[in-house]
């Protein structure tokens, strides 16, 4: 799976079209796979609102949270803002630009707008969102989820067979709830059981800490070579509970 190209892709409705084609990998509920469902719930999202993905988005998640500079594509005013993404974080490999600035794939509307991934945001709105999950769905005075369900989208929802047959995105001490990796077990000071969010493969990384009280992101605009991560990556979390003084 490569890195979001968000000017290539077809329609929704020519999208789910071809993926509809396709023989199934594994019968529903076999085993866990990353990506694509997400993808065909952003669809079906799309049509039962009758309206696109991003004004769905925006009206219920984004405008309530004060998340004004998040969303599918850069509106032309705030592109100067906006960050070159780099590629050619493995090791041994030489730095080079994914998407400039300038002329980006996020300067227009994608045809698809992917449920999956593809938003672009910035650290004080990936805040409002991190910390409204971390608040169990309420931000400031307003309720945006239930309780229950962010419990269920913070817990490990994965079963044995599902993760035996799974490939990507999974380890002895990470699983799946809906829409979120979980931490479930520690394995050293960076893994921490119950912390919850999702490193993105351009170099994005959030989690929210319901123990610690704590929000982190990274934001390298460096994308990543492997489901690993970079040294970096582990750095910035073992950094950050090192801070703790309690």
């Amino acid at each position: 799976m490569g890195p979001p190209n968000p000017s290539m892709m077809p329609a929704p409705d020519e999208w789910i079209r071809r993926l509809g084609t396709l023989p199934l990998m594994r019968q529903p509920g076999e085993a866990w796979m990353y990506n694509t469902g997400s993808d065909v719930l952003g669809v079906l999202i799309a049509r039962a609102a009758g309206q696109s993905l991003e004004t769905f988005l925006r009206e219920r998640i984004f405008e309530p949270l004060g998340m004004r500079d998040t969303g599918f594509s850069v509106p032309s005013g705030t592109l100067g803002r906006f960050a070159t993404s780099y590629s050619g974080a493995g090791a041994g490999s030489s730095v080079g630009v994914f998407d400039p600035a300038a002329g980006s794939q996020w300067s227009r509307p994608p045809a698809f707008p992917s449920g999956a991934g593809g938003l672009v945001s910035t650290v004080n709105d990936f805040l409002a969102f991190g910390q409204m999950l971390l608040d169990k769905g309420t931000y400031g005075s307003e309720r945006m989820l239930s309780r229950l369900t962010v419990e269920a989208m913070t817990t490990d929802q994965l079963t044995h067979e599902q993760r035996a047959g799974a490939t990507d995105f999974l380890s002895a001490n990470r699983s799946w709830g809906f829409g979120l990796s979980v931490i479930t077990q520690r394995d050293d000071v960076s893994a921490v059981p119950g912390r919850f969010g999702w490193e993105g493969g351009l170099g994005t990384s959030w989690a929210s800490d319901p123990k610690e009280e704590l929000v982190g992101i990274l934001m390298t605009q460096m994308s990543w070579s492997s489901p690993s991560g970079p040294r970096i990556w582990n750095d910035f979390w073992i950094s950050a509970y090192a801070a703790i003084y309690d």
